[in-house]
């Protein structure tokens, strides 16, 4: 995992909230945020916004909060005395994370955590507030900041991986299975990620003679009915990409590959637990 920071020459890999660095914070009036030190001084309550991509009961939501939760702790803060959370769930709906980013925007908190896919629709809703974007897929890339080193704007974070990356996805599927000539690739045609990842992918695909067929995400109905559609021809394969969307119905989606025995290989972002 990279961490892009403003100031920072450097990449910093293996890392996460609880690594131990200062995260530089630009635009909203604020140059920084050192939590310890400000929860130590007892000044006036701070709000943080927080918005994710997943639903509100998913496992790697509970997971990400209980650890963020602590960290806040160990620095000092306790919401209630001297920190108030704002905090909603996208569940992998554009238009719902579309609304939540809209409404955080507008409270004015003094910093915004958001989580993945969900990043493209609160940069588009506030460049001022301060917002820290945690498994984003090539932020650069999505024209989300300017550099990794050097972020610029109101948007600091971690980034999950590249485009390119998911040019490996496909090398990789090609080499664990050389029959597979028919790929599907699952990719939220409506988010900057998915048509991201997708892009890359299409530009190997003829040098490995695989025919690509996109595969929609927009709901469970879309999704199982695109697979089994998918699945008639013989030697396919699937391509999982890193969206909400595809984390959200990850079970799904790990389902519907094994009832119709199809390999497949999934983003970083798109872990599947139940496999």
């Amino acid at each position: 995992m990279k961490l892009f920071v403003p100031g920072f020459e450097k990449q910093h890999d293996n890392c996460d909230f609880t690594c131990g660095y200062r995260i530089t914070l630009l635009g909203g009036g604020a140059a920084a945020w050192p939590l310890a030190a400000r929860a130590q001084q007892g000044e006036r309550m701070r709000r943080i916004g927080m918005l994710t991509s997943l639903a509100a009961d998913d496992p790697q939501t509970s997971a990400r909060d209980a650890a963020f939760w602590q960290a806040l702790q160990e620095l000092g803060w306790t919401v209630g005395h001297n920190l108030l959370i704002e905090q909603r769930w996208g569940a992998g709906d554009p238009e719902r994370m579309r609304k939540h980013a809209a409404e955080l925007a507008a409270l004015a908190p003094d910093v915004i955590l958001v989580t993945g896919g969900a990043t493209e629709w609160l940069l588009k809703a506030t460049r001022t507030i301060p917002v820290v974007s945690v498994a984003i897929a090539d932020p650069v890339a999505a024209g989300f900041v300017e550099s990794l080193a050097r972020p610029g704007g109101n948007a600091t974070g971690f980034t999950t991986q590249e485009y390119s990356l998911s040019v490996k996805h496909l090398e990789l599927l090609k080499e664990i299975a050389p029959d597979v000539t028919r790929i599907g690739v699952l990719r939220d045609a409506n988010s900057i990620a998915g048509i991201g990842q997708f892009g890359a992918v299409q530009a190997a695909a003829s040098s490995l003679k695989v025919e690509l067929t996109p595969l929609g995400v927009r709901d469970k109905d879309e999704i199982e009915h695109g697979i089994a559609a998918f699945a008639r021809k013989p030697n396919s394969g699937l391509i999982v990409t890193g969206t909400a969307s595809t984390v959200v119905h990850r079970d799904l989606i790990i389902m519907l590959a094994a009832r119709h025995k199809l390999r497949f290989i999934h983003s970083p972002t798109s872990p599947p637990p139940a496999a």
